[in-house]
């Protein structure tokens, strides 16, 4: 299973007959250059090439009257002045003789990524489509709503997530599915207190559906523009993730609008390209992977095609490359972010656990005599612009310093594993580290001492020498339980000597930080289910092991990622102890999550007295397949709220990502 990419050359054909400044963003370059950029990388190759086929009228017609397509079907035999009459009508509208053939290319183009991704020929994938008729964000043919309605009819699914990151507001899907409880609508969107086109009152934060749809649209609204990379993380940890778990999709649809990154004439936002194979990665741990995603907006060539490369990539299952820039959420996007919480939470438990506040009578809109933030200017947006050139040609400069390295995983077992079946690709690591230097870093430990126990050292240590050196993506390797602690102790010191600058170490079960390891600000410690630290700092956190589902998605979703990314490890060790309690499921679910930090730099120790298949599953999430389902959502104890809810406030002064609501904001971050 891989990656699908689905893409007809005649959708190319459109151009501009007549002058339209509103539509002219709308070019054939938009699609030409994101494939020329897929094919430099050598990501389209590593695709399987999909050609898009025509939508049927009746496929159509799942969301579309039959007036709207055979109205769209005439303008095949119109002339120039005709077609410019017609576009004329409507509000940035520009129709081409070849409008009809391309929108239901586009339309086709979702339907089979669907099919193949649903039947198992694929994994993932992406339709390269172009058919936009405006440039305020209508498209011909609604593509994703019919492919959710296709997927539903065909395919008979229960459960479909749609995420539109796309920069304006969705309301036709809204509008198809706002009472449908089989379908999760996610859109954040410009929205600037009402003044952002399409300017609707349903467009904000407190629009959550309606009737048996009650909850099943989230809308996120943009107050103010500039929103980067730790908006946009934020979104997804704090709002999305956790009502996509409670949910639980079959499939999730992705409206992948460029138009949000940085660069772009329309959404004038600062995301760099990085951050949507972030965001790629967080989607590709539901639904079992089962991720599809089109191509909407997007009208900055350069922003758009890198963004397109590094969504690909995450779909291929490449590691990201490291955030850049500060992550501290803007004031404005933290007030956005507690309207919709209060707005959601009588609807999802998982938000109700977290503590959000009652619903907001005001959503998010302009109070009286409060002026609605006006877009940049000019001179505001070139800076924009130039701020853009810089953040690509550093993205440029990352891909070379950090190209993919030649093997994405490996495994280091102390003994042959009866039965263990690793995925295609993953390495079976049996080097081990020089004798004496293995010696030398067990010397200070008691528990390294025994044959077996320093045989498993040296085999974590040269497996992470190859990990930071570049050798190897990301790794997992088992050790003797009477050995976990000290093993891990001194792989933390070892990473911390050999290149790593910033080391967070996920420790869980009883595997307690050494009281004598430096306070530095280098490693962030957090221990899960270990005893609780006798001198807690920003730097040595301390959680209780979740006993529940929605316990444990909120301790990730709510404490741990929000850490690692306010953090920004450039490398990520997660150790299974003794008695660490997780599941199969729920570690692969830890490390999934986390691989998308450090640039894929993630290493897994698991203790030897976990399931033999532990590490099998340990090294699929690692090479990029989804983790198993954790099952049915369960509320989160009381006490394990009450002890996140603690951590958290006690925390948020330090991390910026633990903040969710705009009165939490420090100075500077609005």
């Amino acid at each position: 299973m891989g990656t699908a990419l689905v893409y007809h050359e005649d959708m190319t054909a459109a151009r501009l007959l007549w002058d339209d400044p509103e539509c002219e963003i709308e070019c054939p370059e938009r699609l030409t250059t994101a494939l020329e950029r897929l094919q430099q990388h050598g990501l389209e190759q590593r695709c399987l090439r999909l050609v898009a086929r025509e939508a049927s009228e009746a496929e159509l017609g799942l969301v579309h009257s039959p007036e709207y397509v055979a109205l769209l079907r005439g303008t095949q035999a119109l002339g120039t002045r005709e077609l410019q009459a017609l576009s004329k009508q409507y509000d940035a509208v520009y129709l081409h003789p070849s409008t009809f053939h391309c929108a239901r290319l586009a339309a086709g183009a979702a339907l089979q990524l669907v099919d193949a991704v649903l039947m198992g020929a694929v994994r993932n994938g992406l339709a390269l489509v172009s058919q936009r008729a405006t440039a305020n964000g209508f498209c011909v043919f609604n593509n994703v709503a019919i492919a959710a309605k296709h997927a539903q009819q065909k395919h008979g699914l229960h459960r479909i997530l749609i995420v539109d990151w796309d920069i304006h507001h969705g309301q036709g899907i809204q509008y198809i599915f706002e009472d449908d409880p089989s379908v999760l609508y996610f859109s954040w969107h410009r929205y600037e207190h009402g003044h952002f086109w399409p300017c609707l009152r349903e467009s904000d934060a407190d629009a959550v559906g309606r009737g048996r749809g009650l909850g099943f649209t989230v809308n996120l609204p943009w107050n103010q523009v500039g929103m980067g990379n730790a908006d946009y993380v934020a979104a997804f940890l704090h709002v999305l993730l956790p009502l996509a778990f409670e949910f639980d999709p079959e499939l999730v649809l992705v409206s992948a609008g460029f138009d949000s990154a940085i660069g772009d004439p329309e959404g004038q936002m600062l995301a760099t390209p990085e951050c949507f194979a972030h965001l790629t990665q967080l989607l590709q741990v539901l639904a079992g992977g089962r991720v599809c995603a089109v191509l909407e907006g997007g009208y900055h060539l350069e922003s758009l095609s890198q963004s397109v490369c590094m969504m690909v990539r995450a779909l291929l299952g490449d590691p990201a490359l490291p955030l850049s820039g500060p992550m501290e959420p803007h004031g404005s996007a933290l007030e956005s972010l507690q309207c919709v919480r209060a707005a959601q939470a009588p609807h999802w438990v998982s938000l109700q656990q977290q503590g959000a506040a009652p619903v907001l009578s005001s959503g998010t809109r302009c109070p009286e005599g409060r002026p609605s933030p006006l877009p940049p200017g000019e001179p505001e947006f070139k800076a924009v612009v130039t701020q853009a050139a810089a953040a690509l040609s550093s993205l440029l400069d990352q891909l070379r310093l950090h190209p993919t390295p030649p093997v994405r995983v490996a495994v280091a077992l102390t003994a042959p594993v009866t039965g263990l079946a690793l995925p295609p690709g993953v390495l079976c690591e049996e080097g081990s580290l020089p004798q004496e230097e293995m010696q030398a870093w067990a010397r200070p430990h008691e528990a390294l001492a025994q044959d077996e126990a320093l045989i498993a050292l040296g085999k974590v240590l040269y497996l992470l020498d190859r990990i930071l050196d570049g050798q190897v993506s990301s790794g997992t390797a088992a050790t003797p339980v009477p050995a976990a602690a000290a093993t891990l102790d001194v792989a933390v010191r070892y990473g911390l000597s050999h290149g790593a600058q910033r080391l967070l170490c996920v420790a869980v079960g009883k595997l307690d930080r050494p009281p004598d390891l430096t306070d530095d600000g280098r490693n962030l410690w957090l221990n899960i289910g270990g005893k609780e630290a006798t001198a807690p700092s920003m730097f040595h956190v301390s959680v209780p092991l979740p006993v529940t589902t929605g316990g444990f998605l909120s301790c990730v979703l709510a404490l741990v990622l929000p850490l690692a990314y306010s953090f920004q490890p450039d490398l990520v060790l997660v150790a299974l102890g003794p008695g660490h309690g997780l599941r199969d499921p729920q570690a692969a679910l830890l490390a999934a999550l986390l691989r998308g930090l450090a640039g894929g730099r993630v290493f897994t120790l698991v203790d030897e007295e976990s399931t033999p298949q532990l590490a099998t599953v340990l090294a699929r999430v690692l090479n990029g397949e989804a983790p198993p389902s954790l099952g049915p959502f369960s509320m989160a104890a009381p006490e394990d709220t009450q002890a996140l809810m603690y951590l958290r406030g006690r925390l948020e002064p330090r991390w910026k990502m633990l903040q969710v609501a705009g009165e939490a904001a420090g100075p500077g971050s609005g």
